[in-house]
């Protein structure tokens, strides 16, 4: 088995969102297909325009895997005027009628960050990692971690993750557990659990 890495293609990127949505468990916090698509958008715009490395995997020509980072004093080359317009509208959507929710997992995570910002001094941070969840391909994440490490070896760099992720993935991987914090989500009537998690490693 061949897996070929390069930068993902255009028609691929809705792929990588549905690979988003099954892999993060996104149906956790989001009910009805319609929002679910809307919010997966939201996720790929976003990090795509914070992402200085893209990273895809593809076995026989197949897209099975896609890797973002931001590494500090890198370009963003992949920021367009249709994903800024896009992000700003679902952030005001967000903020207006989910804001306790939403607010509440920022904020750990703004608090975990800085907890470990107090002793270490990252190059960048591991944005998104996931491949086809449908694909019985293995080593795929594996791969594309690889690639990074060849890319930025040396560097610091940290993850979010959460209970309803694979984090397991990262702690097999050399990445240890920096912080954590316990909140409760109020999404549409319901309360959420939720362990918010930072990684880090030097590659």
């Amino acid at each position: 088995m061949n897996i070929e890495i390069k930068e993902i293609e255009k028609k691929d990127e809705k792929k990588a969102m549905e690979f988003a949505v099954k892999g993060m468990n996104f149906h956790r916090y989001i009910q009805g297909d319609y929002a679910m698509k809307l919010y997966a958008r939201y996720f790929w715009y976003m990090e795509m325009e914070r992402a200085t490395q893209c990273i895809a995997a593809y076995v026989d020509g197949k897209f099975t895997g896609i890797l973002l980072a931001e590494i500090k004093g890198e370009e963003h080359p992949y920021g367009k005027i249709h994903r800024r317009l896009y992000v700003r509208f679902m952030q005001w959507i967000l903020s207006t009628f989910f804001h306790e929710g939403a607010g509440a997992y920022d904020e750990a995570n703004r608090q975990v960050l800085n907890e470990y910002k107090k002793t270490v001094r990252p190059d960048g941070e591991l944005i998104f990692l996931a491949a086809d969840p449908d694909s019985k391909i293995k080593g795929i994440g594996t791969k594309l971690l690889e690639e990074l490490t060849k890319r930025e070896k040396g560097k610091t760099i940290y993850l979010y993750t959460g209970d309803g992720c694979t984090w397991q993935f990262y702690e097999h991987r050399g990445f240890d557990r920096a912080g954590e914090k316990d909140i409760c989500m109020e999404i549409e009537g319901r309360n959420v659990p939720i362990k918010c998690m930072l990684y880090s490693k030097i590659l």
